[in-house]
């Protein structure tokens, strides 16, 4: 006995040694994984070209700065300077750091990104207050060093990052900043030096399979990659990532992870039915263009669910149920109409008729039969809380109602859809610049053949032109107005319909544009690389406006404008859609 104890006593210092060397070679493995990626970095990077394009010695009298960003993908990414009077000086300083720190502890380089300081001029700790109250939230692209010697700098994406700038309170957190330098073994300050350095950036990324993207560095697309080509298979496979990541907030109880912000991993303590009824939407676009078994069965679980929140009256008409604000939302009824009449389309089955005609009798029962309005919040006891909440809600019914003649055939839910796009036209709803508006006169032209109704179509497009085109958050519902209204315009013209002076060129430049806008929206690893648990919200879409939400309906939106891109992509390119297209608005325009 006494002999086997000894033989299970004897290895332990050999294990511990194994384990050693293993961490040992593992560090040394991640050093290498380091080299190599900064090694590609430097071959696209270090060049005369670049050096032309920076400007020689941007930091006078410093010289040059150069951030090596890297993250593991489940981790905020650690950020490393180094300054030379040459730039390839500063690249060896800032890999030195880079490598020392990768020596201490085991931290796999999955993702490198490299910025190179384009610019540097002198701000006060007021200017810098001053100019984040008066941008968008999130929208500061600038980082800030606090010496001129760079030792103490923080590029943008640390900044915006960590939520060191505080848009809403017109603020830096001192505390958050302070938690930053901290981690980085830096001196702490108890308030901003009166004389700081604001600087800009170019930027470099490499990503797991090594592959080198230079970052945009102008206007509201800084820090993305740029120079893509989005053509049918880059939409399709933004969709794919993107509806994965919905596939994942998916519960067994056939909810959704509702949102999250990404900044410190918090989720979003909240529900909304409505919003769950359009992801199972997006779910369905996904199944159609990738059919899964599995798929089909979460979709049927998210439907369950959206089930269970239906309540009738005593006529026998349905209504989605609110429980968290104990009320009746018009909105609800609709999407779940489309949500269910999108998924028998696809299966080719007759499963949900019945509740989404129960449905549909509870849209009637809130429009105003010789109107066309509706009413847009009931109690639960069906008495009227609210005549209106949210123009969407008009366009939402609008379109389920004319969805619901699709199903059955009954004129009566055509004619009602019919009173409601009267209703638009007599109150001009082109004004509200409503995605919802589109789809519905995109799905009801299908059937009537108005010319007014054409007109209006086309119209609640190019009406807003100038309030679309070059604004610089990604606003997502934009495309899919847009597309719907492309969709009607193509229909008119193999239909031989009059589309009068209508400049489809121009449409076709306007949904380009925002195509690549919401491209900033997308949290590509080089921007998620900042954020607390990057892999978490990769490949999902954010609203950089507020802290970087991302929310279930966030995503089903971006999927949604995608999703009508690629499906209407052949027609766009032949009708003049250029995919190269870039619109470089500057920030505040």
């Amino acid at each position: 006995m006494k002999k086997k104890k000894l033989l299970w006593i004897l290895p332990l210092p050999a294990i511990i040694l194994a384990i050693l060397l293993w961490l040992s070679l593992r560090l040394n493995e991640d050093q290498k994984l380091f080299q190599k990626k900064a090694d590609l970095l430097k071959a696209e990077i270090v060049t005369e070209e670049t050096v032309t394009e920076i400007g020689g010695t941007p930091v006078e009298p410093l010289g040059n700065v150069v951030f090596f960003s890297v993250s593991d993908g489940t981790s905020r990414a650690k950020v490393y300077t180094g300054t030379g009077k040459k730039l390839s000086d500063a690249w060896k300083d800032a890999v030195r750091y880079s490598l020392k720190d990768l020596k201490k502890e085991s931290y796999e380089p999955r993702w490198v990104r490299a910025d190179v300081v384009s610019n540097a001029r002198p701000v006060t700790a007021a200017e810098l207050l001053y100019e984040i109250s008066e941008i968008h939230s999130g929208f500061d692209y600038h980082g800030v060093a606090l010496d001129p010697s760079f030792e103490t700098a923080l590029p943008e994406g640390e900044l915006n990052g960590r939520h060191i700038y505080d848009y809403k309170e017109n603020n830096v957190s001192i505390s958050l900043m302070n938690t930053c330098l901290e981690e980085k073994g830096m001196e702490t300050i108890e308030e901003l030096p009166e004389n700081m350095l604001e600087f800009d950036c170019i930027g470099w990324f490499c990503d797991e399979n090594n592959s080198i993207f230079p970052l945009c560095h102008t206007g509201a697309d800084t820090g993305r990659r740029k120079d893509i080509t989005l053509d049918a298979d880059y939409a399709a496979n933004i969709i794919d990532c993107a509806s994965s990541f919905l596939v994942d907030q998916v519960k067994e109880d056939g909810t959704f992870v509702y949102g999250i912000y990404p900044q410190y991993d918090e989720d979003i303590d909240s529900y909304n039915i409505l919003r769950h009824s359009g992801t199972i939407w997006s779910l369905i676009c996904r199944y159609r263009m990738f059919p899964d078994e599995e798929l089909k069965k979460l979709i049927e679980n998210t439907i369950d669910y959206m089930l269970d929140q239906i309540t009738y009256d005593e006529n026998g008409a349905g209504y989605i149920y609110e429980a968290k604000d104990d009320e009746i939302k018009l909105g609800g009824n609709g999407i779940a109409v489309v949500a269910m009449t999108e998924y028998m389309d696809v299966f080719d089955t007759d499963t949900y008729q019945d509740v989404c005609i129960a449905l549909g009798e509870g849209i009637l029962s809130q429009q105003d039969p010789e109107e066309g309005s509706y009413t847009h919040v009931l109690n639960s006891d069906f008495t009227v809380a609210e005549d209106f909440r949210t123009i969407y809600y008009d366009g939402e019914c609008t379109f389920a109602l004319t969805r619901l003649y699709s199903l059955t055939g009954d004129r009566k839910w055509l004619d009602a859809a019919c009173k409601a796009i009267d209703h638009f036209i007599a109150e001009d709803y082109t004004q509200y610049r409503d995605h919802w508006v589109a789809y519905s006169l995109n799905e009801v032209t299908k059937y009537v053949d108005r010319q007014d109704y054409y007109d209006f179509a086309l119209a609640n497009a190019y009406n807003n032109y100038f309030r679309i085109e070059d604004r610089d958050r990604t606003y997502p519902t934009n495309l899919e107005l847009l597309i719907s209204s492309f969709e009607t315009w193509q229909r008119m013209v193999d239909n031989g319909i009059d589309t009068g002076d209508f400049d489809v060129q121009e449409l076709l430049d306007v949904i380009a544009a925002r195509a690549d806008r919401q491209l900033s929206g997308y949290f590509y690893p080089e921007l998620a690389m900042f954020m607390q648990n990057p892999e978490r919200i990769l490949n999902s879409f954010m609203m950089r406006n507020d802290k970087f939400r991302v929310r279930i309906d966030d995503v089903q939106h971006n999927i949604g404008g995608f999703y009508l891109y690629w499906k209407n992509y052949d027609n766009m390119i032949a009708a003049g859609l250029d995919p190269h297209f870039k619109n470089d608005v500057q920030l505040g325009e």
